[in-house]
């Protein structure tokens, strides 16, 4: 079924794209002369409510999602479209991620941006409680649990996912910007969509923020690597007063959507990859960082010249962890470089849309993940990936084109891979069947079963399994 989103219903209704979304400047209205066009941008900006990114549940309801303040609740039995829910109605956000982080008692964590002290732009950590025993929907009781400050006061970066941990918030703060004066202005006055007001900062770099979970309280400590585009994080977890944070990255401060247009996408396979070759390379990276600093500080500011010029020279690596080769260096600034280990890399290939077996392992130590393999953007297999020892197993066909991997566990699993993994596979030259729910075996990637559909399926983003 197609959620009938406003977006939906008038794009249909009025056969042409009303509001703007992510790429597509929605089409004037043909009824309309160029003067009642002119003032009608002057009413504000329209935000759609196209929900084609993620499903998830509050409470014992689901809801479909994209990146703006919109959700859609959906009947998860049939698929019907029950009604849109602005969260701007609960909390203080102007937007929320497509990726919020479900705990196993039901509890819903997301970040979204919005404005902060002295009208400065910020990104709030929101908190919707699991249902109650009075049954009342728990979007009432929604909480802003913690704020973390913007590094830009009017140029947010763009934010697609976070890390949640028992104890602790990440949020990677990268220099992949939302111009926020060019989105009101160019928007009202002669019209653009949401890619033509991002831009990168060439010099930030990227900044990693963390906060308490449980006390809402920024830890003071700036953590500080090279710039890198971010969309997954695939898991975050603490070990021994250190935070290890997994992450799907591409090289570099441009902007991956960049490369991305359906223009690009429909040139034939030498153009795609020639661009995909110009594109942020993509890697796995895992780093650490150090929770408990307080003796290393007080070291630099009792010896601070003898410290600068031992970790100027030696550069002193804070991460004693035998298991990684991922660096924490503090310098001369206070603030901690860290350098990643590298846990997956092919030349123009990627390992995006992470799954984990997130139930149990989320947020906790973990051994192995599970990916959609990009060849130069097009997703053409599947693949698990062990984060220890980085061995991997793929599944792949010829003309497949894969969606996000679904780990489902065993009913009565004892390792951490007992399970199968689910995705919709889509095969445009197989004939009148042409996509299936494809089936693997968790622990070698192998077929267990494909169940065929009559269909042409579109290709998806993400979702997740509900049992019956």
């Amino acid at each position: 079924r197609f959620v009938r989103t406003d977006a939906y219903v008038r794009a249909m209704t009025e056969k042409r794209i009303v509001i703007t979304e992510f790429g597509t400047y929605a089409y004037p209205d043909p009824c309309k002369n160029i003067f009642s066009r002119f003032f009608s941008y002057f009413k504000g900006v329209e935000v759609t409510d196209n929900a084609l990114v993620n499903v998830y549940p509050v409470g014992e309801d689901y809801y479909a999602c994209t990146e703006t303040n919109f959700i859609t609740k959906i009947n998860p039995d049939t698929l019907e479209t029950i009604k849109q829910v602005d969260l701007c109605k609960y909390v203080s956000v102007n937007g929320a991620t497509a990726h919020p982080h479900i705990e196993n008692d039901g509890t819903v964590y997301n970040i979204g941006n919005c404005f902060g002290k002295n009208f400065a732009l910020a990104y709030n950590i929101i908190r919707i409680p699991p249902l109650q025993a009075d049954k009342e929907d728990p979007m009432n009781k929604s909480e802003v649990v913690v704020q973390f400050p913007c590094s830009d006061r009017f140029k947010p970066s763009y934010v697609h996912s976070f890390g949640l941990t028992s104890n602790y918030i990440v949020f990677v703060e990268t220099p992949v910007k939302i111009n926020l004066l060019k989105f009101l202005s160019s928007w009202s006055l002669w019209g653009a969509n949401y890619m033509d007001c991002f831009e990168s900062n060439e010099t930030m770099g990227v900044w990693l923020h963390v906060a308490e979970k449980k006390k809402g309280r920024l830890l003071n400590i700036k953590y500080r690597t090279s710039a890198f585009n971010l969309f997954h994080h695939i898991n975050t977890y603490e070990d021994n007063g250190f935070l290890i944070v997994d992450l799907c990255t591409w090289k570099g401060f441009e902007f991956v959507y960049n490369y991305l247009y359906l223009a690009n996408l429909r040139a034939n396979w030498d153009e795609v990859k020639r661009q995909a070759e110009k594109a942020p390379q993509p890697e796995a990276r895992r780093y650490v960082l150090p929770l408990n600093i307080d003796k290393v500080r007080n070291l630099f500011l009792r010896f601070s010249w003898v410290f600068f010029l031992v970790s100027k020279k030696k550069g002193k690596n804070l991460v004693p962890l035998p298991y990684t080769t991922a660096t924490a260096t503090l310098r001369s600034d206070e603030t901690i470089w860290l350098e990643p280990e590298v846990i997956f890399s092919g030349p123009r290939h990627a390992f995006e849309f992470p799954q984990i077996n997130y139930k149990k392992y989320g947020g906790k130590p973990y051994t192995y993940t599970y990916g959609l393999g990009l060849n130069h953007f097009v997703p053409d297999r599947l693949c698990k990936l062990n984060v220890k020892t980085k061995e991997t197993w793929v599944w792949q066909e010829p003309d497949s084109y894969p969606s996000e991997p679904i780990f489902v566990s065993h009913p009565d699993a004892l390792e951490e891979d007992d399970g199968v993994v689910l995705s919709i596979v889509i095969s445009p030259g197989a004939g009148p069947k042409p996509a299936y729910l494809l089936i693997l075996n968790a622990k070698d990637m192998s077929e267990v079963a494909r169940a065929e559909v009559e269909v042409n399926i579109p290709v998806t983003f993400h979702g997740l399994f509900k049992r019956a």
